[in-house]
């Protein structure tokens, strides 16, 4: 087994350009993942791992082998505790790594169910927002996630580490915004944007059918294609001082309004 012992390899120099650069991920077609839990996510979404690094100081091989059980192909790399302490985005560590390959996030990649429930956001820059987004969207359990025209790439490590894996268990794409909309006619799926011209209450609309809701930043909103293209634009009364939310607040609040009115219908019907 592989043994490197100092942080100045030029393969570890590698794996920290992959961490900092979304070029090298881009061109690799590979990212860093680090912690046991988002390891195992990833393996559960189907991702495929190049490469195990473990620090035996942290975890146990036999813990190392159970994870890579089922990546016949996978090679691992035992690291020294300063390595890992070089690649380790986080304080509290569990001692393992991993390189995996990233995958398309096409439009054209996603498998929805008859009624799809999906989630749009557009132009998100804040890796904490997009994390936050994606843990929303595994809590409501929803077909997808759409990032239209995004700021940082999917596989950033803080997008990672603030998603705490939900990246991986839930079927996101990529797209710009007039991609994104002509796929949802395509698919006759109803566009719901949160957007304050011409906008109703979101708790007056039907969710029942295939629907997606659409939300923008909290500094620009959304653009005017999606006022356009939306069935309905809809807002969420405030009754504060303040005009906005924060994106991942204003997402679940909708997100979850459309689970609440498809648990009574399949309830009663």
């Amino acid at each position: 087994m592989k043994h490197i012992s100092s942080s100045q390899n030029p393969y570890i120099k590698s794996l920290v350009q992959l961490q900092d650069k979304a070029k090298n991920r881009k061109n690799s077609q590979s990212f860093l993942i680090e912690g046991q839990r988002e390891i195992m996510l990833a393996l559960k979404g189907n991702f495929k791992l190049k490469t195990l690094l473990y620090c035996e100081e942290l975890i146990s091989l036999q813990t190392i082998n159970e994870i890579g059980a089922r990546e016949s192909d996978t090679e691992f790399i035992k690291i020294d505790k300063e390595v890992y302490q070089k690649l380790a985005y986080r304080d509290t560590t569990e001692g393992v790594l991993a390189v995996a390959e990233s995958k398309s996030n096409r439009l054209e990649d996603l498998k929805l169910s008859k009624k799809p429930l999906i989630l749009v956001a557009e132009a998100p820059e804040k890796p904490g927002n997009i994390g936050a987004l994606l843990r929303t969207a595994d809590a409501a359990n929803i077909d997808a996630v759409i990032i239209v025209n995004p700021k940082t790439d999917i596989y950033n490590p803080n997008v990672i580490r603030s998603s705490v894996g939900c990246i991986f268990t839930i079927p996101v794409a990529t797209a710009t915004t007039s991609e994104a909309i002509a796929y949802l006619n395509s698919k006759n799926i109803a566009i719901y944007a949160a957007i304050l011209q011409e906008a109703a209450p979101y708790y007056l609309q039907d969710y029942n059918d295939a629907t997606a809701i659409v939300v923008g930043t909290e500094a620009t909103g959304l653009t005017d294609e999606w006022r356009i293209a939306s069935a309905q634009n809809i807002i969420i009364p405030m009754e504060g001082v303040i005009d906005s939310m924060n994106v991942s607040v204003a997402a679940s609040i909708l997100l979850f309004e459309a689970k609440r009115q498809r648990f009574l219908k399949n309830s009663f019907f």
